[in-house]
């Protein structure tokens, strides 16, 4: 049975290569998509791996009010109350066991995501200084491991080979599951949270708080950190260019994000579930 009232609808987009196209860039279709939903009475926001101030850049571009989730479901922050909904970062026993793994491979490098800091260890730090650099986020360079804060990890982003990220993930799972949970980003990237911290809690958490029933609840992503996502939501779907394995949980698989995927899914929404 369709469900005609835009307002008790949520939806939920991913940022890179989902809302945004590959080139990091907003297209018009998705813009005025959203633009519409809302003035409709749509519940609409973004659910990212990026820390508070990266997140923002983009959030402030699509005039929502709706708060968002930051750092892969650490977070979620009222933006138009300027205020921390809710925060789950790394344990005190996560934190010493992501600096052992650290020790352990010479080459890895590590970027430690605060809510809104970026701190990077001097040993190997170019991935990070590179991601701060490019999105200009406030970041500290830590000279010793010692010098990095505790208590504040909302992720860890370890870069290095694909078959080394391989390694330390299945280490991660079989040794360190209850402790810590990861899953890649991309072939380099490797990010680890807080045990029971992704971006399925994160949505479903939002959705209490909206009081929004989860039987209206749709996400859009494409790759494996919005995995949980697309589980934990009603109507979940992936961007053309996503990995088959990401396709599969899909109920709807839209263009690809260089041609608006988002708009794609919402006039899906709307063609199927809500006009």
């Amino acid at each position: 049975m369709m469900n005609k009232t835009y307002s008790e609808w949520l939806l939920i987009s991913d940022i890179d290569g989902t809302l945004n196209d590959k080139s990091m860039n907003l297209p018009k279709v998705n813009k005025e998509a959203i633009e519409r939903f809302v003035n409709l009475g749509g519940v609409f926001t973004l659910c990212s791996g990026r820390n508070l101030q990266s997140l923002a850049v983009h959030y402030r571009k699509l005039g929502i009010e709706t708060p968002a989730i930051f750092l892969n479901g650490a977070g979620i922050y009222d933006f138009a109350n300027s205020e921390i909904k809710y925060f789950n970062p790394v344990s005190s026993a996560g934190e010493k066991i992501i600096l052992d793994i650290f020790s352990r491979y010479k080459t890895l490098q590590l970027t430690v995501f605060g809510v809104d800091t970026v701190y990077l260890v001097k040993r190997t730090c170019v991935y990070g200084y590179v991601i701060s650099k490019i999105d200009n986020l406030n970041y500290k360079l830590c000279k010793r491991i010692e010098d990095l804060p505790k208590g504040v990890w909302g992720k860890v982003s370890f870069f290095g080979t694909r078959k080394l990220l391989k390694k330390i993930q299945k280490l991660i799972n079989s040794e360190y599951h209850d402790v810590l949970d990861c899953f890649l980003t991309s072939p380099y990237t490797l990010e680890v949270v807080n045990k029971g911290v992704n971006k399925g809690v994160g949505v479903l958490k939002l959705a209490e708080l909206l009081n929004i029933n989860r039987r209206n609840t749709a996400a859009i992503g494409d790759y494996f950190n919005d995995v949980d996502m697309l589980k934990a939501v009603a109507h979940p779907a992936a961007c053309g260019q996503a990995p088959t394995e990401i396709k599969a949980l899909a109920e709807y698989v839209a263009c690809h994000c260089n041609r608006g995927a988002v708009a794609d899914f919402i006039n899906y929404l709307e063609k199927n579930y809500i006009i």
